[in-house]
């Protein structure tokens, strides 16, 4: 009990509820590892992003509840980026709504009709199957994975009085995307500007590009926004605002010259990669992912710093 108060300190401000969203958006998170969440628009009905499949029968209830409660359909799937995190139930989620219209970034297309990144997805998606239900995975699906309309920088779809607006944001990978809602100035940010972990620290995932993830962070704080939702965390405080974009950027490049350092040592890869995750890996990260996924991941952002620098 008390392990679990520290953990939801570390990744709260005291007395904060990061879970009370904005009017229009409704948390439909159904296990840990991945946020899903709908906006409700004044005429169309949006998912963002889908979580892992090893909790997509009870992602499909918090979705049904909502649709029941509001006398709606779902009609659109926007996602993030390809990651299995944030795609895993994607295939439930269509066999169940057909007709949705899915869109994300032109990479993600790609991925999906990659058979290597399908089997890594699946791969994935089978270690967060034991370890978060303790049990032997049912197949997991891979079919009907789809994207029906690509997305370019500053595209915007309609959900009736409001628009969702479609920002390229590449660092995390090439396809990462973050939506801005309006005139209603919600930012839904994408990895490639961090996942918020403490006040004073936001965990950064280059597994692509240093140079990209700058660039994305200029843009996201050049946009004009009333509330900012960091994925894998949720609502971060208005004021808070100026500030997380600051400590995304001191947090990469600690890290970029962390790793830096380490080569310099002439260490191998081998050994870069325990000494990071001697730094970075830790109880309250293992609660939303994986120790798999985790060092794969690492294994990606190392060879990027370094190759990139």
């Amino acid at each position: 009990m008390e392990k679990n108060k520290k953990k939801e300190m570390f990744r709260n401000f005291p007395g904060y509820d990061r879970h009370r969203f904005p009017n229009k958006i409704e948390r439909v998170t159904a296990g840990a590892g991945g946020e899903a969440l709908l906006i409700l628009g004044s005429e169309k009905t949006a998912l963002l992003d889908c979580g892992m499949a090893y909790c997509h029968g009870k992602l499909m209830e918090n979705i049904q509840k909502v649709l029941k409660r509001e006398n709606r359909t779902l009609d659109m799937i926007f996602l993030s980026h390809t990651h299995y995190d944030h795609i895993g139930a994607l295939p439930y989620v269509l066999k169940e709504w057909p007709h949705v219209h899915v869109y994300g970034g032109a990479t993600c297309k790609r991925v999906f009709e990659s058979e290597g990144a399908r089997r890594k997805m699946q791969e994935l998606g089978r270690v967060a199957w034991m370890k978060y239900r303790n049990e032997v995975p049912e197949e997991i699906l891979m079919d009907g994975l789809r994207i029906d309309g690509i997305l370019y920088d500053q595209d915007k779809i309609s959900l009736g009085e409001e628009l969702l607006v479609a920002l390229e944001t590449k660092g995390h990978t090439d396809c990462s995307m973050t939506y801005v809602l309006e005139p209603d100035g919600i930012m839904f940010a994408s990895e490639s500007t961090g996942v918020l972990e403490s006040p004073e620290s936001i965990h950064v995932s280059i597994l692509k590009s240093f140079r990209d993830s700058m660039d994305s962070v200029k843009k996201c704080k050049n946009y004009p926004i009333k509330h900012l939702i960091s994925p894998h965390y949720g609502l971060v405080p208005d004021f808070f605002i100026p500030q997380y974009w600051e400590i995304f950027v001191a947090s990469a490049e600690q890290k970029r010259d962390f790793l830096f350092q380490l080569y310099s040592q002439k260490l191998n890869m081998d050994e870069i990669l325990g000494e990071y995750a001697k730094k970075y890996w830790n109880d309250a990260r293992g609660a939303e992912q994986p120790k798999e996924a985790f060092m794969e991941n690492a294994k990606n952002i190392i060879h990027a710093i370094i190759k990139e620098f």
